[in-house]
């Protein structure tokens, strides 16, 4: 109890701390809300060349999908698209030709090893092709832009990332996964995260200065950032191959080498958020295993190949980025101290076990976490409520059990793999599948 009850309300703290910033920010006006004409956005033209880079393994239920969708939202001319296949997965290869069929902005980029390889492995094999197109050109790309194989793109996205980097070398979008019908618990899960994610946290630590992580999706960075970068390092691009999450770390060098980062928060003139949205897992162990590689990636590999470095502020926001093992602890030493009491509860009501009498100060510490888990409630409520609604907003509280035992899996699995790669274990490309898309649902109830 004394564990448990101390760590979470350390954890309450921090959180407080984050949401009293945001407010703060809110109310001097740092934080305002623009909107922007997604058709002006669309129409306008782009400043360069701009590459988007869309590595992929196993995913021809998606990618057509995908593909198709951004070659309508994007009209640019200047726009090339990069998909990243292995020889020995003719089924996407086939799906990424399928979807460009007589567009000239889609390149497919066949690696010349078998998949899966890693994902960052994938995307180097797509920047060497970019840089080979330079050479071939003469010109060089303005901006490069990364996304998953399972996004639908907005179509003012290129455009914002556009005018972001004329002050930026680092661009980021928010991300809205989409509400599941058929997965309510699990898939549907992570609009609360995101939503208070991408709503709250990117945008405290964007004004506080700190290094900005890339979510790998939805993001640009300038041409020159990215060759920085890959000269910095020691393999044969930008993307480091011995991290799970290339993404979340080639954002943190964005600084590091002297770049500028922003996280961009706008609304079209309908009032949504101009965001990527995607499905996210909808099987518990699918999302577990997604969690656990990002636990794996952004906590333990980044303790070790990123380090401490900045002031507080930046050693604040790396805290909170690694704090997922203890997280996963905490919450199962909690969980488990629940099903102790309610043992010893019983045992009580059967007078085989003795009363126990609370010290005031533990019944102050569990007061405390009492309070701050109602505050957690109703922030996140108000969060997934202002993207999704009062009843996602709902949801979102009742799945508060959920996320935390998929947190707890999430954290004991990463932990083990991180101990076999200390002994020699390859890293490998631990990916998610995606078999069902936003568009293709979309197109569903058009149909209905």
């Amino acid at each position: 109890m004394l564990f448990a009850g101390v760590f979470f309300l350390i954890g309450a703290l921090d959180e407080l701390a984050v949401d009293l910033t945001w407010l703060w920010l809110r109310l001097t006006g740092r934080l305002r809300s623009w909107t922007v004409d997604r058709r002006d956005v669309r129409a306008q033209r782009l400043m360069g060349p701009a590459a988007v880079l869309i590595p992929a393994w196993r995913e021809e239920q998606v990618i057509e999908f995908t593909i198709a969708h951004a070659l309508a939202a994007w009209p640019h001319r200047e726009l090339r698209i990069y998909v990243g296949c292995y020889r020995n997965d003719p089924a996407t290869a086939e799906a990424v030709m399928r979807a460009a069929g007589e567009d000239g902005r889609v390149r497919l980029v066949i690696n010349e090893r078998e998949g899966p390889t890693t994902k960052a492995d994938c995307l180097n094999r797509l920047y060497a092709a970019l840089e080979d197109d330079e050479r071939r050109s003469g010109r060089d790309f303005r901006m490069v832009v990364l996304h998953d194989a399972e996004d639908m793109v907005d179509p003012a996205a290129l455009g914002l990332l556009d005018r972001g980097l004329s002050d930026a070398e680092f661009v980021q979008l928010p991300v809205l996964p989409e509400p599941q019908r058929n997965s309510r618990w699990v898939g549907s899960h992570y609009c609360e995260e995101f939503a208070e994610s991408h709503g709250k946290a990117l945008l405290v630590r964007s004004a506080m200065g700190a290094a900005l992580p890339a979510a790998g999706v939805g993001c640009a960075f300038s041409r020159a950032i990215l060759g920085r970068i890959a000269e910095r390092g020691r393999g044969p691009g930008p993307f480091a191959l011995e991290s799970l999450t290339e993404d979340y770390e080639l954002g943190l060098l964005v600084k590091t080498v002297g770049g500028r980062a922003r996280f961009l928060r706008m609304r079209g003139e309908d009032g949504h958020l101009i965001a990527t949205r995607a499905y996210f897992p909808a099987r518990l162990d699918q999302s577990v295993r997604q969690k656990a590689r990002w636990v794996h990636g952004i906590a333990l590999q980044g303790w070790d190949r990123l380090g401490w470095t900045g002031g507080i502020g930046e050693c604040w926001m790396r805290l909170r980025d690694r704090r997922g093992p203890l997280s996963a602890l905490v919450l199962f030493a909690a969980y488990c101290l629940l099903l102790i009491s309610g043992v010893l509860w019983i045992g009580r009501g059967l007078g085989v076990a003795p009363q126990w009498r609370a010290d005031p100060l533990l019944l102050a510490l569990l007061s405390a976490n009492f309070a701050s888990f109602a505050w957690r409630a109703a922030i996140r409520f108000a969060f997934t409520t202002r993207e999704y609604g009062r009843l996602e907003g709902v949801r979102a509280v009742l799945r508060i059990p959920v996320a935390n035992m998929i947190a707890i899996m999430a954290g004991r699995r990463a932990l083990f793999a991180y101990l076999r790669t200390l002994v020699g274990a390859p890293v490998c490309w631990d990916k998610t599948v995606h078999d069902a898309h936003p568009v293709s649902t979309l197109s569903e109830q058009v149909q209905r």
